[in-house]
């Protein structure tokens, strides 16, 4: 996600490598990097508000709808958003057209 944002020009590779790196360096961290993932997703998440492009309170509400989805998934099927069952038009704006 992170490359197709910046091939899109949505931010630079500095941009990126400073929101990651401020991450990184806040208190708490492991410093084994094993939670070099959570720190990732953090500043993916902060760079998306910082450019106005999903705020947090969005960005929440998509990742419970995606888990919503994968828990009404059958084993070995696809997860796709459309599986949950809560899905609303301002979370997947496609979903009003699909039910029509």
């Amino acid at each position: 996600m992170v490359l197709a944002l910046h091939e899109k020009g949505l931010f630079s590779w500095g941009e990126w490598a400073d929101t990651l790196s401020s991450q990184l360096k806040k208190p708490g961290v492991a410093a084994d990097g094993s939670d070099y993932y959570d720190c990732w997703l953090r500043a993916l998440e902060a760079l998306l508000a910082a450019k106005s492009l999903a705020s947090p309170q969005h960005v929440e509400s998509l990742a419970a709808a995606w888990q919503r989805a994968a828990h009404a998934t059958p084993h070995g099927k696809p997860i796709l958003l459309e599986n949950d069952p809560e899905r609303t038009a301002a979370l997947w704006p496609s979903a009003e057209k699909q039910d029509s």
